[in-house]
Formats: structure tokens, C-alpha cells, sequence
């Protein structure tokens, strides 16, 4: 089983709170119930749950709601914890490059601050 936390600034903000915020009602549980699949699922459907490819173990959570979708990214920290550093809405056949470069520099930060 897996367990998922949310990244946090030094003065203990989160990204992902304030992303989650911006969504509707059901836009949000929808995300909600996506990481609770994560959490208890052994082996978690692609559709859901994907390593990028050559992203320094970038994951990133997939959720679909109509046209709608919405990305997480984050990492691993140790085998079962899952820490999210970002949230946004795909427009675009690729993740944005912008997107990945921000989830490894809040990994990189969360990891000295550790």
C-alpha cells in the first residue's frame, strides 16, 4: 500500500492544495478518488499512475473527467511514499516541459530539506 503526501513551501503551503482549490467540486473528487485508487491498488492501471520516461523518476497521477485532464506530477521518497509537487491541467498532447522541470526542483528541494 502506498501513501501519498503533498509537497510543501518552508512557510507550509502547498501546491497541490491550491491546485485542488481551483478545481470544481467534482473536478476535485474526482482527483480525490484517483489517489485514494493509488493508494490501495497493488498494481495501479497506466491509465492512472505513469512513470515519465528519462524525467529523473518523475510519476505523474492521470485524471480524466470529460474533456478535462489533469495531471500531478511528484516522486517517490523511499518505496511506498509518494510525495506530489504539482498540479495542472493538460491542454497539449505532451507534458509541458516547464511542468517536469518544476516537479525536479521541488524534489531536489525536498530532499535537502529532509
Amino acid at each position: 500500500m502506498r501513501s501519498i503526501n503533498f509537497y510543501h513551501f518552508s512557510n507550509g503551503q502547498s501546491p497541490i492544495e491550491v491546485f485542488l482549490d481551483s478545481l470544481s467540486g467534482k473536478q476535485a473528487q474526482k482527483v480525490v478518488w484517483v489517489l485514494k485508487l493509488i493508494e490501495e491498488m497493488e498494481i495501479v492501471p497506466i491509465q492512472y499512475f505513469k512513470k515519465l520516461v528519462n524525467q529523473d523518476d518523475i510519476w505523474e497521477v492521470r485524471i480524466q473527467m470529460g474533456s478535462d485532464d489533469f495531471r500531478l506530477l511528484g516522486f517517490f521518497d523511499g518505496g511506498t511514499l509518494i510525495v506530489l509537487t504539482n498540479g495542472f491541467v493538460k491542454k497539449k498532447q505532451k507534458t509541458p516541459v516547464q511542468e517536469i522541470e518544476l516537479a525536479v526542483r521541488r524534489k531536489k528541494e525536498y530532499l535537502a530539506r529532509r
